[in-house]
């Protein structure tokens, strides 16, 4: 057969038109925030909330990696958010040593003779670990004072660990709730392990002061607000489009299979255990991307923001969203984002019941816990579920084309099913 009589496979936007929608949706919302912005626009919308919107995006970025692990290949990672948080801890190191780095130069700037090369740099690693009681640089500061080695550590950090702990994992056939109780200890272990002093990251101190981008002190945070947020608009936007070319070709299929049914693939003779860690490690180094956006944006980093419960938001995310959709978990995470900072910034009124007042700061959780219940019985398929009933999403018509091995066996009856 000739080059030109083998079939050509469709573009992926024109085999899944949601992929145009979705960046055309995102593409417009772009624009009309910058619009009503206060760096770029008419300022309509605050810089504050800017931030929250940009922050949110990072957030659907994450939560597409954990559709992707989850809903796609039906691994139910409780500790993706660990990945999340060393990339952000990763860019956080580079932006505190800069920032300390000018500070510390400028304070020296006066002295009679020039400092030394090791005279900043035991300024700097005491103005950065003072708070902790030490006064020189941990090994894992090493590279902190090079930006493309911590880009690179942002992307290597999360798939080293999910690599080598998928590899452990996934060789051993650890499977179902067993599999997640493993990810979440996994996660347990490095935020009680970064709550140390002696771990080299400030312990329950955290990273503080990412906002400030070194070398942009004179720049309004207005500006710079907008420009993360261009950044993670179109980080989601390139993450979507990866995702959904994972799971459009054999790939895909071959990975919703391991979903519906693992034992079955392995005895068709696909290395299973090679796409389940293909996948968790993919997963890990886009969720590592997402936090290295969304810290800078967040001003601050601890420990307490990598804690197991921040992983099982994300499943939440997910599956409220509807798991095994893209832009279901886009919906989910965006949707609980900005509702949540709607009731925890103290905008939702208070509700007086006589006996009893609704404090929405404190009965937030207990809100989104009900939300879960509530669709995990009411509606396995979330909002996305919805999302096809507006767009009168259907299955192919099937009727009078042969559905099985037996041609012409009840074509029209079981096709009416």
């Amino acid at each position: 057969m000739t080059d030109a009589a083998l079939p050509r496979r469709q573009p992926i936007a024109l085999r899944f038109p949601s992929v145009m929608i979705f960046l055309a949706i995102l593409a417009l919302f772009t624009v009309g925030v910058t619009i009503l912005s206060e760096g770029f626009g008419i300022g309509v919308i605050s810089t504050s909330f800017i931030k929250t919107l940009g922050k949110t995006l990072c957030l659907c970025l994450v939560a597409l990696a954990m559709d992707l692990v989850w809903g796609y290949c039906g691994i139910l990672s409780l500790g993706h958010m660990a990945f999340f948080g060393l990339g952000g801890y990763a860019i956080g190191m580079w932006l505190m040593y800069a920032r300390t780095e000018i500070i510390v130069l400028e304070s020296l700037s006066a002295a009679p003779l020039p400092p030394t090369p090791t005279e900043v740099s035991d300024g700097i690693a005491s103005q950065i670990f003072g708070v902790v009681g030490a006064s020189e640089f941990p090994p894992v500061w090493a590279f902190a004072h090079s930006l493309p080695l911590q880009l690179l550590a942002v992307v290597l950090v999360p798939g080293l660990l999910a690599l080598v702990f998928g590899w452990l994992a996934f060789r051993s056939r650890v499977t179902g709730v067993y599999l997640s109780i493993l990810t979440q200890a996994m996660t347990l272990a490095l935020s009680l392990h970064l709550f140390q002093n002696d771990s080299g990251l400030r312990g329950n101190n955290g990273l503080s002061g990412l906002q400030n981008i070194p070398g942009l002190s004179d720049t309004p945070q207005s500006t710079v607000s907008i420009w993360f947020f261009w950044a993670s608009a179109v980080a989601l936007g390139l993450g979507y489009l990866l995702c959904a070319w994972v799971v459009s070709g054999k790939f895909g299929s071959v990975i919703r299979a391991i979903r519906d049914d693992e034992a079955r693939v392995r005895f068709l003779g696909y290395p299973v255990e090679a796409f389940k860690l293909a996948i968790f490690t993919l997963t890990a180094v886009i969720a590592g991307i997402a936090g290295a956006l969304y810290y800078p944006q967040a001003g601050i980093i601890n420990p307490a923001e990598i804690a197991p419960i921040a992983s099982i938001y994300l499943a939440v995310w997910v599956a409220i969203g509807g798991r095994g959709r893209l832009y279901g978990a886009v919906i989910g995470a965006a949707f609980v984002s900005l509702v949540s900072t709607w009731f925890t910034g103290g905008q939702a009124p208070d509700i007086n019941l006589g006996f009893y007042t609704i404090n929405w700061v404190d009965w937030w959780t207990v809100l989104l816990g009900v939300s879960f219940v509530c669709v995990t019985l009411f509606a396995p398929k979330g909002i996305g579920g919805l999302v096809d009933i507006l767009i009168d999403r259907k299955s192919p018509s099937r009727h009078g084309a042969d559905l099985g091995p037996d041609q012409g066996a009840l074509r029209e009856q079981e096709a009416e099913k």
